[in-house]
């Protein structure tokens, strides 16, 4: 497996017209290891500062559909790693990345959410009291370090508009931990151009939600020594959150259907579906017509299959 660097991801223009925009989609989820995504490309930093710091084993958080936790286990595994998942009990079901996540061998270890950090600190201890130096990789890889995988993201983007003479209008994705959508304005900021970055929340409400984006986006301009941001710079929209995380209705379903249908592309209930129907009804609330507008499918391909018998044909 590759270790130093993530190779740009494809961006491919969409069959939809909606509103008379342009879209076009971002393939995060190509990144070649373990199905892709954001948390791959996120992850594959994380394992460069272990490798960096001479750490031996893994300790992160999630739930039992995480992306984050498949992929974090997943390379663990491929280098030999003790890796232990923290994940909380109230969002526990079965799935194809909980099931990939035991294949792996990453020993999980459940609690509840208000048991959370107790339990880490406990893991850490047992770990280094058996002679372990453990590395913590923060949920959703969290952190100035996810924050930086998506200024690189944004570069890429950068390239693609300047080799092509387009400009994208508005860039949309999904928005769990807040790392993604940081580091997207952390890019815009530092590489330039005029567009808005809306992060569609997966569950997160906003205050909370959009504070969280606005603390990572200040914490990764500190240590770059540039002016921090005001809110006002943060489009966190958590209109379509339904009622939380993994909460998805007929229409996310039918959007997920279409897109698979009309350009092959595969999205899912949590993440990407959600994201993707929450951005076109944001697109019908505010009038927004004949736009470029790009989508981040930051992966997730693994939990499409588990709704596949819900995409009705009719």
């Amino acid at each position: 497996m590759y270790t130093e660097n993530i190779n740009p991801t494809p961006i491919h223009i969409l069959s939809e017209r909606f509103n008379n925009n342009t879209f076009f989609i971002k393939r995060d989820d190509l990144i070649p290891f373990s199905f892709g995504g954001n948390k791959a490309r996120k992850a594959v930093l994380f394992f460069e500062d272990l490798r960096a710091k001479g750490c031996d084993s893994v300790v992160t958080y999630g739930s039992s559909n995480s992306n984050h936790c498949r992929i974090v286990s997943n390379i663990a595994a491929s280098k030999g790693l003790l890796c232990y998942i923290v994940s909380p009990v109230e969002t526990y079901r079965s799935n194809l990345n909980s099931k990939m996540i035991e294949l792996f061998g990453a020993k999980v270890i459940r609690c509840s959410v208000s048991e959370v950090r107790d339990t880490i600190d406990k893991v850490e201890r047992v770990l280094k009291n058996k002679g372990y130096n453990p590395y913590f990789i923060p949920g959703g890889g969290h952190g100035k370090i996810g924050t930086h995988a998506y200024v690189n993201a944004y570069k890429e983007i950068k390239k693609y508009e300047n080799d092509r003479n387009l400009h994208f209008d508005y860039i949309f994705h999904p928005s769990g931990t807040g790392t993604t959508q940081a580091g997207l304005i952390c890019g815009l900021l530092i590489y330039g151009g005029k567009k808005k970055i809306i992060g569609m929340s997966i569950a997160r409400r906003n205050p909370y939600g959009g504070k969280v984006v606005h603390s990572s986006v200040n914490e990764y301009l500190m240590g770059m020594d540039m002016e921090y941001v005001t809110f006002d710079h943060i489009n966190f929209i958590d209109d379509y959150v339904l009622d939380g995380y993994g909460m998805y209705n007929d229409a996310i379903l039918e959007t997920i259907k279409q897109l698979l249908i009309k350009d092959g592309i595969p999205l899912d209930t949590t993440y990407t579906g959600k994201a993707f129907w929450g951005m076109k009804e944001y697109i019908k609330k505010n009038q927004i017509k004949g736009k470029n507008i790009l989508f981040i499918h930051t992966g997730g391909t693994p939990l499409f299959f588990n709704n596949l018998g819900e995409l009705k044909n009719e």
